[in-house]
């Protein structure tokens, strides 16, 4: 939640309208799970119209939707494969022909693959590549040919490019390439009145985390920071929205590390 911002449920959603008097849109990937439903639902309570990208549980994402809707926002479900600059396109296209354009870009689909490098699967390699960076390109440049002045571009890393913990080369160099994509974006958007920002959690509990982890070894990582929890897609969902919000709009070309304090 932005320090501006009433907390939702608290009452009326508050305005996010553009200084015109037009609603603000965003668009996010990865709508249906996780941090970008979290996402999903965090924008609509601040005001936002948001279309939520899914790649392939439409229940999930509709379900998402109907919170929204129920809440008396505005939301709709689009299926779209990130790395295919078509269905991108559609999505984009839809937040236009159903709200009129967008302000704030949130892609945080994502996947992720954990092993040791010397046991790496290069198909697994491709197929993670294909998501997280090529996905993030396609985004990223559709993003920069439409969102409106004074909006935002929220892209997801990790913080595990800064640990460095054995298993995630394949996962923690595919995120260091969105790192690197985004800094470098904010630098070309130069005079548009457009932020870029990464957004690196770290361990937090969705289902993409929690696949695969013994209980200690989740014990173990929720420990880590000092705050002594895993985070929760709330967490990281509040920190979009500030990144989203007029009050986080001097903050550009950063990597916001969001782990409770890991270093």
């Amino acid at each position: 939640m932005s320090l501006s911002d009433p907390a939702p449920g608290s009452g009326a959603a508050p305005s996010s309208g553009s200084a015109s008097g037009r609603p603000r849109v965003a668009v996010v990937t990865g709508g249906s799970r996780g941090i970008g439903r979290q996402a999903v639902l965090r924008l609509a309570a601040d005001g936002f119209a948001v279309v939520a990208g899914y790649a392939g549980n439409r229940d999930l994402a509709e379900a998402a939707v109907k919170d929204v809707t129920a809440a008396g926002g505005r939301a709709v479900a689009v299926r779209a494969d990130v790395a295919d600059e078509q269905e991108v396109a559609g999505l984009f296209g839809t937040a236009e022909s159903e709200y009129g354009g967008v302000d704030v870009v949130v892609h945080a689909a994502g996947r992720m693959l954990t092993t040791p490098v010397a046991d790496l699967d290069l198909a697994d390699l491709d197929a993670l590549h294909r998501t997280n960076i090529r996905g993030t390109f396609v985004v990223a440049r559709q993003a920069a040919r439409t969102v409106r002045g004074g909006g935002a571009i929220v892209t997801f890393s990790t913080s595990v490019v800064g640990l460095a913990l054995p298993g995630y080369g394949a996962y923690s160099a595919s995120k260091g390439a969105v790192e690197a994509l985004t800094l470098i974006l904010a630098r070309e958007l130069r005079g548009r009145d457009v932020t870029v920002n990464a957004v690196a959690p770290g361990p937090t509990a969705t289902d993409l985390f929690l696949d695969g982890k013994d209980e200690e070894t989740v014990a173990r990582l929720a420990a880590q920071p000092p705050l002594e929890r895993l985070g929760t897609p709330e967490d990281i969902a509040e920190v979009v929205a500030f990144l989203a919000s007029p009050a986080g709009h001097w903050v550009n070309g950063q990597v916001v590390r969001a782990n409770g304090g890991i270093v």
